[in-house]
């Protein structure tokens, strides 16, 4: 469909909606988590880092007895500790064990899933090299799973300058959450140096990140503004707004409805609306009640995959299926990686 071509002073008509859009299933257990950790021991219930990357979700947790914290100082002895969805290193691990916390594991299974493959080709010998953004917390994690011969690059100059130690056993792991296209055009910067690196079977970008950004190439030449709900630490909302401008559609993200600003809209007839992985639904209704009061008349959801994946949750929250009761928490559940 062409770009609609707005006449001046012209107000927002129509609300396009991305399908898929919002929470996924890392997020949805992680959250999960931490209320059934809080129901069944009660408050406090400890957060190493913000569980999900948003702002409504962590404030709505504290409200209910989360508390975040950074470092395992600040957790007292005997506490239960949860592990924030973007995983955490081998060191954090074995840390928190040693301290005798009851612990949960919220780390997105498919960013243990990179986890798992770095221990295991370590073991036969291989180097890495990490595509991901320096400072976030699934890359701290994942880099964290080994004590060297890990390598960040973040982009195709990084790519020049790494200087592993050995190339013939080289592999490629991603930072779960990133642009799909800007991984692959790194992906073979890195194949064009180390011809025999190993890349994995499957990407290591989750399908949540590539359905919401499938979805976004889709909607954001049909419309004339882009509206992202997202906070700014989250990398995946991030990556839909660059995607939406890099298309040529103005687009903005906005943690709430209360930061839209009008004169976005001054010159907009249709309005496209998705959100990141760990924005909650009731925050994009919050964002099309605003959008109705600047005028718009109708909303439309677009076609798009359904999604149906879900994560199981660590035993010790279960529910036994028999009996309908908790079952009793082991002092120290598996955790992946």
């Amino acid at each position: 469909m062409p770009q609609v071509q707005p006449s001046p002073g012209t107000s927002p008509q129509e609300i396009l909606l991305a399908e898929p859009r919002g929470f996924c299933a890392g997020v949805d257990r992680a959250i999960e988590i931490v209320e059934r950790a809080l129901a069944k021991f009660g408050a406090p219930i400890y957060v190493r880092h913000e569980i999900v990357h948003n702002t409504f979700v962590v404030n709505d947790l504290k409200a209910k007895g989360a508390i975040f914290i950074e470092e395992l100082d600040d957790v007292p002895p005997g506490a239960t500790l949860v592990f924030s969805a973007h995983g955490v290193s081998k060191a954090v691990q074995q840390e928190a064990e040693r301290r005798g916390f009851a612990i949960f594991d919220a780390t997105c299974p498919l960013v243990t899933k990179v986890h798992v493959e770095v221990a295991k080709l370590a073991r036969e010998g291989y180097e890495f090299l990490m595509i991901g953004h320096k400072g976030h917390p699934e890359v701290e994690g994942t880099m964290g799973q080994l004590s060297e011969g890990i390598h960040l690059v973040e982009d195709e100059d990084d790519v020049a300058r790494v200087a592993p130690r050995q190339t013939e056993k080289l592999a490629v792991v991603t930072q779960t959450t990133l642009s799909v296209d800007d991984a692959a055009g790194i992906t073979a910067a890195i194949r064009a140096r180390f011809p025999q690196v190993r890349e994995p079977k499957q990407q290591d970008i989750c399908y949540a990140t590539q359905n919401r950004q499938d979805a976004v190439k889709v909607l954001a030449p049909q419309v004339d503004v882009l509206i992202v709900v997202g906070s700014p630490t989250s990398s995946n909302s991030n990556r839909l707004r660059e995607l939406a401008a890099r298309l040529g559609t103005p687009a903005y993200m906005v943690d709430n409805a209360g930061e839209l600003r009008e004169e976005w809209f001054a010159h907009a007839q249709r309005v496209g609306l998705t959100a990141g992985a760990s924005a909650p639904e009731v925050l994009v209704e919050d964002v099309i009640r605003r959008l109705r009061e600047l005028g718009a008349l109708s909303v439309r959801k677009m076609d798009g995959i359904e999604e149906t994946v879900k994560f199981p949750l660590p035993k010790g929250l279960k529910i036994d299926a028999a009996t309908g009761l908790e079952i009793a928490v082991r002092k120290m559940p598996e955790t992946g990686g």
